[in-house]
């Protein structure tokens, strides 16, 4: 059975992940219809679902026009999205395409946010498709939940085997890792990849997936001790 993820960037610094299993499609926030689109019609294939982290905008944006268009289902959190989606929670899994999605509720960057955890041994890592909840070096802004909710939810995805594959909604690796460097000047980790990522951006690659014992070395969210020394990195990013 072939497994692949594609990435697909939008607007400034969006990514929309592509999963294809056996020509089977499955789109993650897909915030522009436009690319995925051409990327269906290029392969003469269509699309068999779409996964929805949170309800912003540049993560749905583009549903309505692909459902329209593919007849496919919508599956995202509690919270009412575009489609419609249909709702899933905490622990729940879903079958994609013959592999199984564990659901995992991420609050903080919004409420309603949720990722999509499959660790099926066919795989040579587990993967999770987290939105906006941790970055490359960082994590997502506050908007609607508090620094408990997103301490919460880092630690959820803190848990997970180390070498597991993370996917992020956002290219923010490098400015995050600036960001780390000048909270942590000593970490040596930190400046090794701060100079392999500013290579990669140089010549447009993306950071991403990145894994979880290289964000548990180099992520200063991820190594904070309390919620409030969260709240607090998170206010000093918020302003770096």
């Amino acid at each position: 059975m072939s497994f692949n993820i594609s990435v697909l960037p939008a607007f400034k610094d969006n990514y929309i992940w592509i999963l294809e299993i056996n020509n089977h499609i499955w789109v993650i926030d897909p915030g522009i219809a436009n690319p995925i689109l051409s990327y269906l019609e290029e392969r003469k294939l269509s699309l068999a679902g779409i996964l929805l982290t949170h309800w912003h905008p540049d993560h749905q944006g583009g549903v309505c026009e692909l459902v329209s268009k593919y007849g496919c289902p919508v599956y995202g959190s509690n919270k009412t999205l575009d489609g419609p989606s249909i709702p899933l929670n905490e622990s729940e899994t879903l079958d994609v395409s013959g592999y199984s999605f564990e659901i995992i509720n991420l609050p903080g960057h919004t409420l309603d946010h949720i990722g999509f955890l499959c660790k099926d041994d066919r795989l040579n890592a587990p993967i999770s498709f987290v939105g906006d909840t941790l970055f490359g070096g960082g994590c997502g802004r506050l908007f609607e939940g508090s620094a408990e909710q997103m301490f919460d939810s880092l630690q959820k995805l803190k848990g997970l085997d180390s070498n597991t594959l993370i996917y992020c909604g956002h290219e923010y690796t490098l400015n995050n890792l600036k960001f780390a460097i000048n909270i942590e000047p000593n970490n040596s980790a930190i400046e090794n990849r701060y100079e392999k990522v500013k290579v990669l951006r140089s010549k447009g690659i993306t950071t991403l997936p990145t894994n979880m014992a290289l964000e548990i070395a180099t992520n200063p969210f991820l190594r904070a001790k309390t919620s409030d020394e969260l709240g607090y990195l998170r206010l000093q990013k918020d302003n770096f």
